[in-house]
């Protein structure tokens, strides 16, 4: 059976003993989801039910189950292994770039020395042919302008001033080579984890309001909302679904959400820090520092610059050169690409992420004004929450109450369970 990785993370930071609600409000995930994987999780991994007089379920695992699992299962041991593997592969990939930028640059810049010593070779044989002899002068324009030799130097300075600067902020470890990269390609979807967030901040504030909410105080973590029909309350379908809710209608019609799970937990909990509304982060252009992207930068433009030389040396009659000359030509149009798309990937990448930032801006804007309009509960917000109360509670599945545990035969468990009821009766009957 397929073993949720995810729920297994979960039950970890729950310290081992958990109810589904548990599980839904952490982590954001399908109350049925939740309790079907806890069952799984529980029979693979010698987990244990504990039961309590209200009959509510809450599980219980040995902090090895991992290793129970693994022991277990040769394809767990071989996603940790390729998880391992995957991490060196892809640092090798980020790194690629950068060497293949520096070998482009190195390999452009000795075959047009080689290029430009051949001409002027041939250049200098045709001048003394002429004149009898004399100094080889070469054209002041293939010297190479000053500017490149003036800009890495230059750069060089800043990216290691702006080096030192940084190096006692953890995050700004990121290597030149794998800098590269990052100014080509960025450095991932930072709302990645966006619907995991958004689950798990309604499923808090469930759990806050005790297991029962009026739609308005989950719109503020909602897209997708048709404000021409708002009043129907439909985008609370998927929360309803998830969670396993189901509507409560007031005298005066009007509709409060009520989640049974959500309302058992295995211990007391304190009230749930949820921020107010749900905000995606904006995407960045890169998170290498800026020395890092005007190196990069710079040497694209070296690349492409020394690139384009190349082009017109070939053109004008190096490309009958052997040697380098003719192996680096044989590869002119891949080289000419790749300067081309370093520098043209990057621009469209970044005109890309303005247009997704404003996208991004309005949806934070939109939600922003559902959590302030909350914050100003008319008086159908205040008629709605007092409905609400009648079915807020909390049930902790406590140790000191168990009916019975799945950890100890039952037998001992029955008896202990009837010597409870009859203390139980005979302390009422003394009362009396």
């Amino acid at each position: 059976m397929a073993l949720d990785a995810e729920l297994m993370k979960a039950v970890e930071r729950l310290n081992y003993r958990v109810t589904a609600g548990d599980l839904a409000s952490l982590a954001g995930l399908d109350v049925k989801r939740a309790e079907q994987g806890l069952l799984a999780l529980a029979s693979e991994a010698g987990g244990h039910m504990q039961v309590s007089d209200a009959g509510d379920i809450a599980y219980v695992f040995p902090r090895n189950f991992r290793q129970v699992l693994q022991n277990k299962y040769f394809r767990l041991r071989l996603q940790a292994w390729w998880s391992k593997v995957w991490r060196v592969m892809f640092y090798l990939i980020r790194i690629s770039f950068g060497i293949a930028l520096v070998a482009s640059i190195v390999l452009i810049a000795i075959a047009i020395i080689a290029a430009m010593l051949a001409l002027s070779a041939a250049q200098g044989d045709n001048d003394r042919d002429f004149d009898g002899g004399g100094m080889v002068m070469l054209p002041r324009m293939w010297i190479g302008p000053d500017w490149y030799w003036i800009f890495l130097p230059d750069t060089d300075r800043r990216h290691r001033r702006e080096q030192a600067e940084n190096a006692s902020d953890p995050k700004n470890q990121m290597s030149f080579l794998e800098s590269v990269f990052s100014f080509l390609f960025g450095d991932g979807n930072p709302n990645a984890n966006l619907e995991e967030r958004r689950w798990r901040a309604i499923a808090n504030v469930i759990r806050n309001q005790r297991g029962v909410v009026v739609a308005e105080q989950v719109t503020p973590y909602l897209d997708q909302i048709n404000t021409a029909t708002t009043d129907l309350e439909d985008y609370m379908l998927p929360v309803l679904t998830r969670f396993n809710g189901r509507p409560e209608v007031s005298p005066t019609g009007e509709l409060v959400y009520h989640f049974p799970e959500l309302q058992v937990t295995a211990q007391q909990q304190n009230r749930l820090s949820v921020a107010a509304y749900l905000k995606e982060l904006p995407w960045r252009f890169s998170q290498a520092t800026s020395g890092q992207l005007m190196m990069a930068a710079g040497l694209g433009v070296v690349n492409i610059v020394g690139a384009l030389m190349l082009g017109s040396l070939l053109r004008g009659g190096a490309a009958s050169l052997g040697g380098i000359v003719g192996l680096v030509g044989g590869i002119y149009g891949l080289l000419l690409a790749y300067a081309a798309g370093f520098l043209i990937v990057p621009l469209v990448r970044y005109l890309w992420i303005q247009g997704r930032n404003k996208a991004i801006a309005a949806r934070n804007e939109m939600r922003q004004r559902r959590a302030e309009a909350l914050n100003r509960l008319g008086p159908k917000i205040q008629e709605k929450l007092a409905f609400a109360q009648q079915f807020a509670l909390e049930s902790v599945v406590d140790e000191a109450n168990l009916a019975y545990s799945t950890q100890e035969d039952l037998t001992p468990q029955e008896l202990a369970q009837v010597d409870k009821i009859d203390a139980e009766w005979r302390r009422r009957l003394e009362g009396h």
